[in-house]
């Protein structure tokens, strides 16, 4: 029992449980921070145009005793649709910051090259090999 104990704890203490954890709880408040957004801000701008509270709107069947409640329905669709489009927006930053990271390491000229005499690695502006001591032949573009 101590060994399984020792595997769990372990586990759970691993930086990417962890970051899982974290990740999730930032989920939650953000969350709530754009079902306020919905509720607070443009649930009042649409039932501005709809003359009514657009969360409230429901359809009523079998004399009151089933209620769609297509309003919320829809706002929490609109819900969905913002956090898809905050989560899009971030990707895409991280996308954006990661190719011109791999641009830049791309266009670092390279320091080294290969001995056309002994194929070992030498300094790019050696004229001579310092294993075979052969000359280097002039670099042509």
């Amino acid at each position: 029992m101590k060994s399984f104990m020792k595997e769990f704890k372990e586990f759970a203490l691993k930086g990417n449980v962890m970051d899982m954890a974290v990740g999730i709880i930032i989920g939650a408040a953000f969350t709530a921070i754009v079902t306020s957004l919905v509720d607070d801000l443009i649930n009042p701008i649409i039932g501005l145009f709809c003359g009514k509270d657009f969360s409230n709107l429901a359809a009523t069947f079998f004399d009151g005793q089933v209620t769609l409640k297509y309003g919320s329905f829809i706002m929490a669709v609109i819900n969905f649709l913002i956090v898809a489009l905050v989560l899009f927006c971030i990707i895409k930053a991280m996308n954006k910051a990661t190719s011109l990271k791999k641009k830049e390491e791309e266009e670092e000229e390279p320091t080294t090259k290969v001995c056309p005499f002994c194929k070992s690695e030498i300094a790019v502006d050696a004229t001579r090999c310092p294993n075979c001591t052969s000359e280097q032949p002039a670099e042509t573009e």
